[in-house]
């Protein structure tokens, strides 16, 4: 266990880092995401500790922290840039229609090639082993739509931050159903989410008007510190946690529509903003860190031979096509004709893969295989940089011009066109100019 040393873990991690950089400005250059790139190095890291015969070690409970923690972080940081406008209320519910429908199509497809081509598979499990593979990955789709226009842009950030906390609730709202005891139904589910939102709104303004009389220059990882501290009481006491960080990111960035009236009073708005400025650079920083080391791990994680079964292919392509074919009709229902690159963007990531680990074991089904999940990241993964490449390319393509426009545009410049005689005086103005 030598190659597991306190000296060479830094030294793996620093240059995993470093490559993630990287990484990152490769991605920007050629749209292909950085995270595929990290699931490689991990996959590299995985023949290298086989080399060293220390390849079963069990890296399931540092992926399962890590996913949690970067859950928290990347919808921190996407909450911390959504502005609530009273122009944005209609793109804001055409979003939030698209991820769900999308969710709920996606999932219920998908659960149905499952039922169909895994021997004992039934509903309950397909439905669970269904819902990650149906919710989009807001930490690789946020970096990548950087360079799109920004109504476009806007779409994706808050689709896929809408279903990334919608599917997590549907998630768990089907494992609560696994056990009749704490299975408390829609109305239920209902409450529960209503109570979570009122909790939600309360810390966040308590924390927001606490923190702005902190003057030690210490306190961003102590806030940080108490909303992972209100996450793990919110799943303990069975609440939608994730609502919490939303909501606080949501009250932080639109203080001047949340604080109004007496609260308004009680607000210190530049000291405020300089706690949302210093918050939103070092979760981007935390979420870039820990987003690098979640999917680098699970590289080391994956079994590729599972990749080479032709029925975990099939089934692969199965609810890939169910994926788009839903997302093509929900985009042309809501949006119109200007689909692309929307229609593409569409990839599976971190919570795919940490709600699948969180699977109950009695949900568990031995034959499905990892190797499905996998197929539907990277395939998803690869559509997305296919498309942003095209759309890229059409942005900069020149307009063509047929020879007529050429010919009347010549004729009007030349008609245009005035002759200057040099041999008359230039005209000057004088003191009161005129000329």
């Amino acid at each position: 266990m030598e190659i597991l040393s306190s000296y060479n873990l830094i030294i793996g991690i620093s240059v995993t880092i470093i490559l993630s950089f990287l990484f990152n400005g490769i991605s920007k250059r050629t749209n292909i995401p950085a995270v595929l790139m990290l699931i490689v190095l991990g996959i590299i890291f995985q023949y290298l500790l086989n080399a060293f015969g220390v390849g079963d070690v069990n890296f399931f409970p540092i992926l399962e922290v890590l996913g949690i923690f970067g859950l928290i972080m990347i919808v921190l940081e996407a909450a911390l840039e959504l502005e609530l406008k009273r122009e944005k209320i209609i793109p804001i519910a055409k979003s939030l229609a698209i991820a769900l429908l999308g969710l709920v199509g996606s999932a219920w497809i998908a659960a149905l090639i499952l039922n169909a081509f895994i021997p004992d598979m039934n509903m309950q499990s397909a439905w669970l082993y269904a819902t990650p593979l149906s919710i989009l990955s807001s930490a690789i789709i946020i970096p990548s739509v950087a360079g799109l226009k920004n109504d476009k842009k806007e779409f994706h950030i808050y689709e896929s931050t809408f279903s990334d906390i919608l599917g997590i609730m549907m998630f768990y709202f089907l494992t609560g159903g696994l056990n009749p005891a704490e299975d408390s139904g829609v109305v239920g589910f209902i409450g529960n989410l209503i109570l979570t939102v009122a909790i939600s709104l309360v810390a966040s303004y308590g924390l927001i008007l606490i923190f702005q009389r902190i003057k030690s220059q210490v306190k961003l990882f102590l806030l940080i510190a108490v909303l992972l501290l209100l996450y793990a009481l919110g799943k303990k006491m069975h609440l939608s946690s994730l609502i919490i960080i939303l909501i606080f990111g949501l009250v932080i960035t639109n203080m001047k529509l949340f604080f109004k009236g007496r609260l308004g009073e009680m607000l210190h708005f530049e000291k405020a903003k300089s706690i949302h400025h210093e918050l939103h650079v070092i979760t981007a920083e935390t979420a870039f860190v820990v987003r690098t080391l979640f999917f680098v791990i699970f590289g080391i994680t994956i079994v590729l031979s599972s990749l080479l079964n032709f029925k975990i292919a099939l089934i692969s392509v199965l609810i890939i096509l169910s994926i788009y074919l839903i997302r093509f009709g929900l985009l042309r229902l809501f949006i119109g004709k200007d689909i692309n690159p929307q229609i593409f963007i569409a990839p599976r990531g971190l919570i795919t893969v940490l709600l699948f680990y969180a699977i109950p074991a009695e949900a568990q089904v031995a034959g499905f295989e990892q190797g499905i999940l996998l197929y539907v990241i990277i395939a998803t993964s690869l559509v997305m940089t296919w498309g942003l490449i095209k759309n890229k390319n059409a942005e900069i393509e020149p307009p063509v011009v047929s020879p007529e426009q050429i010919k009347n545009e010549e004729s009007i410049n030349i008609e245009n066109i005035k002759t200057v005689n040099f041999d008359e005086p230039i005209p000057r103005k004088n003191d009161e100019g005129d000329i």
